[in-house]
């Protein structure tokens, strides 16, 4: 039999391997061999070939049932009994034994007696269900039935399914009916003893539904192998969206999250077209995805791409993230299109200091909140840790230089183990960077000797700060190295916010993970005391996963692998939605410009998101304070303000429309507002230019909510992008800067500070000047000053100081007084969150 399926498989294209456990196997040891194979996604059907005391429905129904080609689990004969054998495997031996009575005898099985003698368990199951479709009358007897000879004498068909033991005579089966012997023991290989020497009105022997078995067997392997390849390729989502059921009035977005409970991730992962291999889980609702999936799904096009950006925003946030959530449950839910949103990582800097959440609010939200907004799967800590090992290397190396000599530290670096001295694989990259042709570390001379093991990183230079995932103004700048152990080496330094670091950046912006190592070694911490950068990959690489980079001091963007995963799992026809960070001037400017020359992806859409609120704000209403109560200017209707403050959003829908992608207003509805306020915005809007401008009520009634901004997205995503930068990257980095504060900012000119021009000097050098800008600026006014609100003219924009992100691939112009690490409001969020010790929750979050 081994040789007959060998054979099959060779003839069909197939590789079939025999894996011989030894006789004396357990049955816990066959099963684990079994959930290996099931698990190896090179195996589409797995086959038994063990002895008949083995065959325990544990060890049956530890075979996947996809896998199951014998159709012997409980799930494929469950199918197969209600009906559903297209959806199944169906035993090869029961589907041989009808086709050769069909076929080969000529014999018309409906309203036939069919006795089945000697069979049992999957085999027997089998054989009933399929005479019994055929319209035959089954009976099933084993061979020490007391009325074995009566059945065989009313039978018009026998069926033998094990060996006819010595004690039974052949007489009893009457000359002239067809019998069919298939006692070869289908699974364990045996051949059972069959009878040559009888002459029946049609036997069949044994050997003929073996082979006849063996090659539905590989009829079934072969379409087990068409269902694996169907499914590495798109197809609309199977997905069952989870029923709201919204209150009114809406209660706290921590309540609405726990009142729905999130579906498996596992099951969802399938719903989308992930498979089982690809997805990594954490706990019941959260799982990484692999990034396999690219090179699986290489060959689907893209679905549409939409951004959404929104106005200036006042310190509350207008809702950007809700828009996002409730435009694809709008797309998924209300017009069953395939659709992902895709977010950043929300920092604890805001989730505990201002805003209390960052997961969107109301029935549009990511759910469980707790989880998303309080550090997910923990990668922002492995961004702070990795960050953290760079800056301490860097201070360590300088000690080391500073109190060893050259040999001493050469030593040190390339130690003898074993007796062998060895440069590792990133020395070798060192001494190539620096001209040294050599892989001894014998042969290289003083000179060399002391050019690979000295950086002399000069001091005044380091770029490379020390990052913490918490508001804390009192890190803004610190005094290092005061130790007695540090031998007198301190220099003045500085925390950022964890979600600034440059690796937060690259790991946004990479599309690999070769290319994430490449842009993490090539990441400039300082200058040597010749004017040459100083990269991660002099003093070791660090590598980690996941984004969520700030928008108003990093780029602001969720993570380019994210988007082109989603863009493949969504298919042609589906749509990915992602958020940029705080108003288009720095996001959606920053997402354009930075992102997507780094992904290479054109988007199609900009959803613009508003509020009469922040509208309200530019149009000269009185400051909005978080935690502070709203003035009645925001609870009550003012046509004159939402009317002035229009011109910031037709300012924001211009810098869209320098980009040459349509827009699509979202106003964000809140419940104070009016009838009249909404119409005039919308008005407004469309006459700026705006492709449509729809208000949106996703926070209290979800997806529902959202369907016209959806059908509107979907419209004018059918438009021909004309996307286009708003630079050339081989300008100068000054007038790149210039080119953003007047073009997207409307700057009248930009000053730049002795400092950030010394630097822009030493960037430009060292051959870093044809990269993107990244501006780190307020975003609470288009220009540098926070209480600029409405379209500021004339102003000139002061840089500062300049940073250089090479590994992200960015240079990071600091405007005005912008700091890189935020402060904590005078009652920050955290005195409202709490763990109840008794229901063991998270509360006053958000």
């Amino acid at each position: 039999m081994q040789e007959i399926n060998q054979n099959l498989a060779e003839e069909t294209g197939l590789n079939i391997t025999h894996i011989c456990l030894p006789p004396d196997s357990s049955e816990a040891e066959i099963i684990d061999e079994i959930l290996k194979i099931n698990e190896d996604t090179r195996v589409h059907g797995l086959a038994l070939q063990i002895s008949e005391n083995l065959f325990s429905n544990k060890v049956l129904n530890a075979l996947k049932p996809e896998k199951d080609v014998d159709g012997v689990t409980d799930i494929n004969l469950g199918k197969l009994v209600r009906g559903d054998a297209h959806e199944c495997f169906v035993s090869p031996v029961a589907k041989a034994v009808i086709e050769l009575l069909e076929k080969s005898v000529g014999v018309n099985l409906d309203g036939k007696k069919i006795l089945v003698v000697g069979a049992h368990g999957s085999l027997e199951a089998a054989l009933q269900c399929l005479f019994q479709r055929k319209g035959s009358m089954t009976m099933s007897s084993q061979w020490k039935t007391p009325q074995l000879q009566r059945k065989l004498h009313e039978a018009d068909i026998v069926v033998l399914g094990s060996r006819k033991p010595e004690e039974i005579p052949l007489t009893w089966i009457q000359p002239g009916i067809t019998v069919l012997n298939c006692s070869h023991d289908f699974l364990s290989g045996k051949v059972g003893c069959g009878s040559p020497s009888i002459h029946f009105g049609g036997l069949i022997e044994e050997d003929d539904v073996s082979l006849l078995a063996a090659a539905l067997r590989i009829q079934n392997m072969v379409s087990s192998g068409r269902r694996w390849l169907r499914e590495q390729q798109h197809r609309r989502w199977r997905l069952h969206c989870l029923k709201l059921q919204p209150l009114s009035p809406v209660p706290s977005d921590i309540e609405i999250s726990r009142g729905q409970t999130p579906k498996a991730v596992d099951v969802l992962a399938k719903e989308i077209g992930l498979l089982a291999d690809e997805i990594e889980i954490y706990g019941k609702s959260k799982a990484k995805v692999r990034l396999s999936v690219l090179e699986r799904l290489k060959n689907q096009a893209d679905g549409k791409y939409v951004l959404v950006a929104g106005i200036t925003p006042t310190p509350l946030g207008e809702g950007k993230s809700t828009v996002t959530i409730g435009l694809v449950q709008a797309l998924t839910a209300h017009l069953n299109v395939n659709s992902f949103a895709c977010l950043r990582q929300p920092s604890q800097g805001p989730t505990f200091g201002v805003k209390g959440g960052a997961a969107g609010g109301g029935y549009a939200q990511v759910i469980p909140m707790e989880e998303f907004n309080l550090h997910l799967t923990g990668d922002i800590h492995a961004i702070t840790a990795a960050n953290n090992l760079l800056a301490a290397a860097i201070d360590t190396r300088i000690l080391h230089e500073n109190t060893q000599t050259d040999k001493a530290l050469y030593n040190r670096l390339v130690p003898l183990v074993n007796g062998v001295r060895e440069f590792s694989e990133i020395q070798l990259a060192r001494l190539k960077k620096l001209g040294i042709n050599k892989t001894d570390p014998s042969t290289l001379t003083e000179e060399e000797v002391s050019k690979f093991a000295r950086l002399d990183i000069n001091l005044s230079t380091i770029t490379w700060q020390r990052v913490l995932d918490t508001n804390d103004r009192f890190l803004r700048k610190i005094t290092i190295g005061q130790g007695n152990t540090e031998k007198g080496y301190s220099r003045q330094a500085q925390f950022d916010i964890a979600v600034a670091s440059e690796i937060m950046a690259v790991l946004a912006l990479t599309d690999s993970l070769a290319d994430m190592k490449a842009r993490l070694g090539r990441m400039v911490v300082a200058t040597d005391k010749s004017g040459q950068p100083v990269t991660a990959d002099d003093l070791g690489t660090p590598v980690f996963v996941h984004a969520g980079p700030f928008a108003n001091i990093a780029h602001g963007n969720s993570s380019v692998l994210a988007d082109k995963i989603a863009l493949k799992l969504v298919g042609e026809e589906g749509f990915v939605v992602t958020e940029a960070g705080f108003g288009a001037d720095i996001g959606m400017e920053k997402f354009f410009n930075i992102k997507c020359r780094a992904s290479g992806l054109v988007p199609n859409v900009v959803v613009l998101v508003a509020t009469v609120r922040a509208l309200k704000m530019h149009g000269g209403g009185p400051s909005v304070t978080a935690g502070v109560p709203l003035k009645k200017e925001y609870t009550e209707e003012n046509i004159q303000l939402v009317a002035d403050g229009c011109c910031n959003l037709q300012k924001q829908i211009q810098i869209a429309q320098l980009f040459g992608v349509p827009v699509v207003v979202a106003l964000n509805v809140f419940k104070t507002d009016t009838r009249a306020e909404i119409d005039l915005v919308c008005e407004l809007a469309k006459r700026a230019g705006a492709f449509d401008a729809v208000p949106c009520y996703h926070w209290s009634v979800g997806g529902k909510g959202s369907v016209d901004l959806a059908r509107a997205v979907r419209e004018a995503a059918s438009k021909r992008s004309r996307f286009q930068f708003l630079y050339d990257v081989q300008l100068p980095v000054v007038d790149k800067i210039r080119t953003i504060a007047q073009a997207v900012y409307g700057a009248k000119d930009i000053e730049l500070s002795p400092e950030a021009q010394a630097k822009i000097d030493r960037y430009t050098q060292q051959g870093f000047g044809n990269l993107p800008i990244c501006m780190a600026k307020t975003h609470l006014s288009l220009s540098h000053e926070p209480d600029k609100k409405g379209v500021p003219r004339d102003f000139i924009l002061p840089i500062s100081d300049v940073r250089a992100s090479i590994g992200a691939g960015f240079i990071y112009p600091l405007v005005g007084t912008m700091s890189t690490m935020p402060g904590l409001p005078t009652r920050p969020c955290f005195y409202d969150i709490d763990l109840d010790t008794e229901t063991e929750q998270v509360k006053g979050l958000f």
